[in-house]
């Protein structure tokens, strides 16, 4: 039962200055999931043109990411369980340093594919760790604000490749175009990535490892010395006793952990994990995104207009990623889960009836007609506006902290996993969707996923706002 009481950290007693410095570490990975993830954006023709592929090759070059987050998400936690945090993150960054390196100097689709399968194995190391990470060195009162700062780290990442491209583009001339010392501005897309990389290893080395990882593996007084430093020694110690009584001895956690071995059955708080996961992708934001410039074409812009909408969405979702730093520790998790469900599947439903009885076909496309293309931008924006203030940040902070310290790592492995492959079925699904059921239709699939999410956290999601992760495991110690 949540008394209103924390364990451990006060508000009155932490060095708030030392955990936002570890966060912000941390939160790079964030940065560089969120630059990695939309770098490919620029560069699409001027790949397909490089390595001479057809369509086909050209979308599994853009897609074979995904199955790199898919399986660095799901090896991750476990290695964070079995390793450290820590160094897990700098193998992630390694492999970033050399993603960015390599799909540079490909010279082919197969290189290319690999070393994006690299670059998507860090993603997914980064997506499911550094908010884990996080949530672990933050006190109970503005720890959904700081895990919302690895959000906030995403979508800046993604702004900043755009940004990137589009003036790497401009100087060249276009992406296939000559830019630096002989070499295509498409490879210095890639390149440019390899800074924040660096800077993200280097800075590793100065944070310390997870109190709560160290607890795990038996290293208490190394664990009491860190928390000493980010709250007095007193707190410290209660702190390190509470850990203590949530994780399974100093034995190192297994993926099994997440079976409860009364039932034989994986634990409901699990499920309820994997549910978030894959509600945050099946409600269509990469649809949205990826469709966008079809959108403001429709409505009457012009094509070199929409060289800009993707620094205008990535606006909007910067903007709002705000409103949710604001509004996580104080509304709490679950009403903004259940706001924003709702709020999405509104805005899609709009998006569903436009394209089903506003629009048109024709020679040149998709036709919106009269103010109806006005009306599906505003849709589309307030979509990105209600994802970014509640289900893109909320997520991740959920994950972070709802599971108990005992296999948490075990957990955001499966997570993760099916946060990815959702991602992924998402994205090749749609176009199949488009040419069989239309894009109306299409939406308005998206549309009844914002609902069933609605329902899944009403029904399934408790409210951890103000608690400590040990009180959080202690509900789900059975």
């Amino acid at each position: 039962m949540n008394t209103g009481k924390t364990t451990g950290y006060q508000a009155g007693n932490v060095n708030h200055v030392r955990i936002l410095a570890l966060t912000i570490v941390a939160a790079l990975g964030g940065f560089l999931f969120g630059f990695d993830s939309g770098v490919i954006n620029g560069t699409i023709h001027a790949l397909q043109e490089a390595f001479n592929s057809d369509d086909v090759g050209t979308g599994f070059n853009i897609a074979s990411m995904l199955l790199g987050c898919a399986v660095g998400a799901f090896f991750a936690g476990n290695m964070a369980d079995k390793i450290g945090r820590k160094k897990t993150l700098l193998i992630a960054a390694i492999f970033f340093i050399i993603s960015a390196w390599g799909s540079g100097i490909a010279s082919s689709s197969t290189e290319f594919v690999i070393y994006r399968i690299l670059g998507g194995l860090a993603v997914g190391a980064a997506s499911i760790i550094s908010p884990a990470y996080i949530g672990e060195i933050a006190p109970p009162h503005i720890r959904g604000r700081l895990i919302s700062l690895q959000q906030l780290a995403i979508v800046l990442g993604l702004f900043m490749a755009f940004f990137s491209n589009y003036n790497i583009a401009l100087g060249a001339g276009g992406a296939a175009e000559t830019f630096w010392w002989g070499y295509k501005a498409w490879q210095w897309m890639f390149w440019i990535e390899i800074l924040p990389a660096l800077l993200f290893f280097l800075f590793l080395f100065l944070i310390p490892e997870s109190p709560r990882y160290l607890v795990a593996i038996g290293k208490h007084e190394k664990a009491r010395n860190i928390l000493a430093k980010l709250t007095e020694i007193k707190t410290a110690n209660l702190q390190v006793e509470s850990i203590r009584k949530t994780v399974i001895g100093e034995r190192k956690s297994r993926l099994s952990d997440i079976i409860n071995p009364g039932s034989g059955n994986i634990y409901t708080i699990v499920w309820v994990g994997m549910a978030l996961a894959a509600l945050q992708q099946f409600t269509g934001i990469n649809v949205v995104f990826y469709y966008g410039s079809v959108l403001w074409q429709a409505a009457g812009f012009t094509e070199a207009d929409a060289l800009l909408t993707n620094v205008i969405s990535g606006s909007v979702n910067v903007l709002f990623t705000f409103v949710a730093i604001a509004l996580v520790d104080r509304v709490g998790r679950k009403p903004l889960l259940l706001i924003g469900a709702l709020g999405q599947a509104l805005m899609l439903g709009i998006l569903a009836l436009i394209f089903a009885y506003g629009s048109k076909d024709s020679a040149a496309g998709l036709e919106l007609t009269g103010k109806t293309g006005i009306m599906a931008l505003l849709a589309a924006n307030a979509y990105i506006a209600f994802f970014a203030f509640t289900w893109g940040p909320v997520m991740w902070v959920m994950l972070g902290e709802m599971f108990p310290n005992k296999f948490r790592g075990a957990a955001l492995a499966v997570a993760g996993l099916v946060q990815w492959g959702s991602n992924f079925l998402i994205t090749i699904s749609f176009p199949i969707l488009l040419t069989s059921i239309g894009l109306g239709m299409s939406y308005g699939i998206y549309a009844a996923f914002g609902l069933i999410a609605f329902w899944v956290v009403k029904k399934y999601v408790t409210e951890t706002k103000g608690r400590t992760l040990e009180q959080i495991s202690m509900d789900h110690a059975g």
